[in-house]
């Protein structure tokens, strides 16, 4: 089956490259004359409107509120222009230069056309190298690490910003992040060179840094109206956060998917070195040797050690290497709107950093939406096409072009469910949220060690312990035969739900606990208990075919819809976090505990949004080693926790304390 979206040509199909003189539904559009109004009144948060700087005319066709495929993607003409920057990261005494392809409509040429950019900024256009990872099982320091896995060559405009974006009056920009491919300097893992680096791709296209072609001419991007967006997945969805933070000017809307919003939140978590999943032992210097790509590659050697020698693997702190990395605490700075996506099963780039920036951009005031969706590490613009493309072109219609179609005045929040069903809200956590406290109790009789409740009311008594399992066994592995006493873990249980529960926002635990060896962490799982049919975050091709945009040779502006896969399981585990309870009081300070004496140690699980369904239990597993997360002491590490004092605090949906009665 193809499916061919409104305004797309599927492949072969003939495109009117003439420019529209009017008509019904219509319109010829002048870029600036048009002013944007501030977010809706009773908008959460103070608010203030990214409303784009002055322009010249580009003259577009509009039709029901959104530019309409007037260009041709087979005519575009294409550029390569070298940018400097203000830093100089590989310590050459040169500033460093940043290299930008670029392709847009022929009219930019010929009929002196000016429009806004698209920019897509990464590290990975040129791919990536194989680096061995830090060890992580602690007792063994001898051991090397595996390699990265290869992430793969990109061509030079992939995805489908050229076959949809351009035909409707925008420029297409890929740039080398500082360090990789045709730019100079060192891959930093987004520190402020780096931001640097994404920032001069923006001065460039408003008239503020210099640039030259290949042969060495300058070069000025006089085809630019100065308004730029920015759009990409993971790294590629740092760089507009990265950006962004800087406040530089004509950077109106970013699109982030599964970005980083604090590099210490990507390595680290509660005081303690946590990693990415499927990335055990990569690190901040890991990284900018797996991307660096730029020539003459051993100039950054030393600058890539400085970077070993002070992100601290031993304590995992928060120090002023993680603070030059964090873009929270610049929210205030940001100018441009910004739509946040991130995959609720996405343990690679966890979703706090979507949430924390979400929290902080509406501190500030910026216009924002926030897509939360039910897949992994992904953009959701395979299994939800029509409605990605329509608020990602109405997200930039309005901001870049200034267009009136009131993409901001919609319901803020897009959030899936586990049973693929989408729903909207004007914020999120939903209004009607509601903390509510859960007593880890112990079980009235049996061995300590013995399944305990979770329940409404504490039930203070005793002690219940567990030793370490080190790396000996994984986290899964500690999940099952939850009603069974385990001596690697500690277990706590609701009874069967008699109504379903939504958790959504960031729950977190208060556990008074004393520990005895050497593994300093507590690990905490959020856990649904119930056979049942859910998404892993994987997805699947399905046979259908949707054609969005131009085609043309080698580049086809249609995708194969996917599906997101499911398995049918007794659990799922719903969200978890770690503490290094040396962290106790703060990330930035390690103080050592004193063995065998009780604690409070209090720290957050990763944020999630969840249906628990009726006849379902919920749990909470305690344990310390987290296989695929966490350094892996030697086992034997003794913990014991106190029942009834412990508790974890759970962000419900309205109506959520009622069910747990």
């Amino acid at each position: 089956m193809i499916i061919t979206i409104s305004g797309s040509h599927p492949p072969g199909a003939p495109v009117n490259h003439r420019l529209p003189r009017g008509g019904a539904g219509v319109i010829t559009f002048t870029a600036a004359v048009l002013a944007l109004t501030a977010l809706p009144a009773g908008a959460a948060g103070p608010t203030r409107s990214a409303s784009p700087g002055s322009a010249p005319a580009a003259k577009i066709s509009v039709h029901n509120g959104e530019t309409r495929p007037i260009y041709s993607r087979a005519d575009a003409v294409t550029q390569t222009v070298d940018i400097e920057t203000t830093v100089d990261s590989d310590r050459d005494g040169v500033r460093d230069r940043v290299r930008m392809r670029i392709m847009r409509p022929k009219e930019t040429d010929t009929a002196g056309l000016k429009v806004p950019t698209i920019l897509e900024a990464s590290p990975y256009w040129a791919g990536t190298h194989d680096v061995p990872m830090h060890p992580v099982d602690i007792d063994d320091a001898r051991k090397r690490g595996l390699a990265a896995p290869f992430r793969g060559l990109a061509e030079i405009f992939p995805g489908y910003y050229d076959n949809y974006f351009l035909p409707r009056g925008y420029a297409i920009a890929n740039l080398d992040s500082i360090g990789t491919g045709g730019s100079t300097g060192c891959p930093t893992s987004g520190d402020r060179d780096e931001q640097a680096g994404a920032k001069a791709a923006v001065d460039w296209l408003n008239g503020r840094a210099r640039g030259w072609a290949p042969d060495g001419s300058p070069a000025k991007a006089s085809w630019s109206t100065g308004n730029v967006g920015m759009i990409g997945q993971s790294y590629n969805g740092t760089l507009p956060n990265m950006a962004a933070a800087t406040g530089v000017e004509g950077l109106k809307a970013i699109v982030p998917i599964a970005g980083i919003s604090s590099w210490y939140d990507y390595y680290r978590a509660g005081g303690g070195v946590v990693a990415p999943y499927t990335f055990q032992g990569e690190d901040l210097d890991i990284l900018a040797k797996v991307v660096l790509t730029r020539k003459n590659p051993e100039v950054c050697a030393k600058v890539i050690e400085d970077i070993a020698a002070t992100q601290d693997r031993e304590t995992g702190d928060y120090g002023k290497v993680w603070a030059q990395r964090d873009y929270v605490g610049q929210a205030r700075k940001v100018r441009a709107a910004v739509m946040v996506v991130h995959g609720l099963n996405d343990w690679n780039v966890k979703v706090k950093n979507s949430v924390q920036w979400w929290n902080a951009l509406k501190q500030a005031g910026v216009p924002r939406k926030l897509w939360l969706h039910q897949a992994n590490h992904a953009t959701p613009f395979r299994w939800r096409v029509e409605e990605w493309l329509r608020q990602t072109h109405h997200w930039f219609d309005r901001y870049l072009y200034g267009i009136q179609n009131g993409i901001e005045r919609e319901p803020r929040v897009d959030v899936e469910h586990p049973d693929g069903t989408w729903e909207t809200a004007r914020d999120w956590p939903v209004p009607g949220t509601r903390t509510v406290p859960l007593s880890l109790n112990a079980a009235p009789s049996g061995p300590s060690g013995q399944p305990g409740t979770l329940g409404l009311w504490p039930r203070p008594g005793g002690t219940q312990s567990f030793v370490d399992a080190g790396k000996t066994r994984t986290a899964e592995q500690l999940l099952v035969n939850e009603d069974q006493a385990d001596p690697n873990r500690l277990a706590y249980l609701t009874g069967a739900l008699p109504k379903p529960v939504r958790v959504n926002g960031i729950p977190s635990l208060s556990v008074q606990a004393a520990l005895d060896g050497r593994s300093p962490y507590l690990t905490a799982l959020l856990v649904d208990y119930g056979t049942d049919t859910r998404p892993t975050g994987a997805r699947v091709n399905t046979s259908e075919q949707v054609c969005f945009g131009q085609s043309v040779e080698g580049d086809v502006g249609c995708t194969i819809r996917q599906t997101l896969r499911t398995e049918t399981a007794p659990y799922k585990v719903i969200t978890r976090g770690w503490l290094d309870v040396r962290n106790r009081h703060s990330f930035s300070r390690t103080e050592p505990i004193k063995p065998g004496k009780t604690y409070t140690f209090r720290w957050d699980l990763e944020p999630t949004d969840y249906v628990v369904k009726a006849g379902h239990r919920l749990g909470v597993i305690l344990l310390s080693t987290d296989y695929d997360y966490t350094l892996r002491y030697p086992a034997g590490t003794e913990v014991g926790v106190r029942p009834g004092v412990s508790k974890i605090l759970l962000p419900l949906a309205r109506g959520g304390r009622e069910s747990l009665q």
